[in-house]
């Protein structure tokens, strides 16, 4: 080859080479980061290849306590950092049922999982995949995986977004809101949900589109349950700790308006008897209801326009740390809430859950005109497509 082919051709690739060892040096989604100066950093505040650097984080951390499902969990269940157990958030944005299944094997491919609690709600309870970042080649397979996420991320450093990401951060113009994930053990930072409300105007602004998105979930599909049932029977052993996402109650009178609660309540009973066939074969599963119309739940909603916050809620599809710290007792052996607010779901009593559901409703539905009418106009639209 003539020297100036061999020119012509070496400069791209070392260009490509030197832009996928900058990028991986400075790692600006933290894909490939744990207990590091760089999770602490002040960042932006939407985390993109948030399902890569979780998995990588568990690989290295090897929690003996994860939590499973989607953003409600991720954002709403706060992880202790004291005592003699490794826990970490493993919950995804937009994760469905499958997903959460497929997070739960990278767990325990990754080391040995002592305690599970897992995050579910109707719509997202489907094993079509819901999280884009979370690639088959991202989940453990067998004992190679650390190694083999060297070159993956590499590949994916060669990338024109990671490079804006990394020009950003030498320059100084990358948004410094708040921190990752990954430096509160997987748990989503509250400020950067704070950030993103102001940006959309206040509570108020989104209430509606919030509960549009609930609405719009594909779930709960037919084999999504027989799916669960399997995974958990598969790791009996496995401490199971199962609830129902404590979402605003106008996300449940939206499915009733929508002609799903038929579906909805259908669904709980199904719960009820997984939850008694695995207890049956010798596992320790327990599934707890926190939804639907109770003293949480039912907090009025600001009017559009309002920018003031709730108490319980960021809108009406995730609840605070507070309400997270709330379910992790009641999951820890704590009493249920005087108006159900985490009853178990067992056969002999979910038929009484779902009466009082309804009566629940109707009362509700007389003391929260607004959140009635809103959730009128949610469902409509979504009859027609909207």
């Amino acid at each position: 080859m003539k020297p100036y082919l061999a020119i012509a051709a070496g400069v791209p690739l070392l260009l490509v080479a030197g832009v996928a060892c900058t990028n991986y040096l400075l790692d600006p989604y933290l894909i490939h980061q744990w207990n590091s100066p760089q999770v602490q950093r002040l960042r932006q505040p939407v985390e993109k290849l948030n399902a890569w650097g979780k998995a990588y984080a568990i690989a290295v951390f090897q929690p003996d306590t994860v939590y499973l499902g989607n953003s409600r969990t991720e954002l709403g269940l706060p992880v202790p950092r004291s005592g003699a157990g490794r826990v970490f958030n493993a919950a995804l944005s937009g994760a469905t049922l499958g997903d959460a299944i497929r997070m739960l094997q990278h767990v325990r491919q990754s080391g040995p999982v002592h305690s599970v609690t897992w995050g579910i709600d109707a719509p997202s309870f489907t094993l079509a995949a819901g999280n884009s970042e979370l690639e088959t080649a991202v989940v453990a397979s067998d004992g190679t995986y650390l190694a083999r996420r060297v070159l993956l991320d590499l590949q994916r450093a060669v990338s024109v977004d990671m490079t804006r990401a990394s020009l950003a951060m030498l320059d100084g113009t990358a948004e410094r809101v708040c921190r990752a994930s990954l430096a509160h053990y997987g748990q989503r930072d509250a400020d950067c949900m704070r950030h993103r409300i102001a940006g959309w105007g206040g509570t108020g602004a989104v209430v509606a589109a919030r509960t549009r998105e609930f609405l719009r979930g594909a779930g709960p599909s037919e084999d999504a349950m027989p799916a669960l049932e399997r995974t958990l029977r598969a790791a009996c052993p496995i401490r199971w700790r199962l609830y129902v996402n404590p979402t605003h109650a106008m996300t449940i009178d939206a499915l009733y308006r929508a002609g799903r609660g038929a579906q909805y309540e259908n669904w709980l009973a199904a719960l009820a008897a997984m939850g008694q066939r695995v207890r049956a074969a010798g596992c320790d599963a327990r599934i707890y209801d926190f939804a639907g119309f109770n003293g949480v739940t039912s907090e009025p909603v600001p009017r559009e326009g309002d920018r003031s916050d709730m108490r319980n809620y960021w809108e009406t599809s995730h609840y605070r740390e507070h309400v997270g710290r709330a379910i992790l007792a009641r999951l820890a052996g704590g009493p249920a809430g005087p108006d159900g607010f985490g009853a178990e779901l067992e056969p002999a009593t979910v038929g009484k859950r779902i009466a009082a559901l309804r009566a629940a409703r109707g009362a509700y539905l007389s003391t929260h005109p607004y959140e009635a009418g809103l959730a009128q106009r949610v469902a409509a639209n979504y009859a027609v497509g909207l």
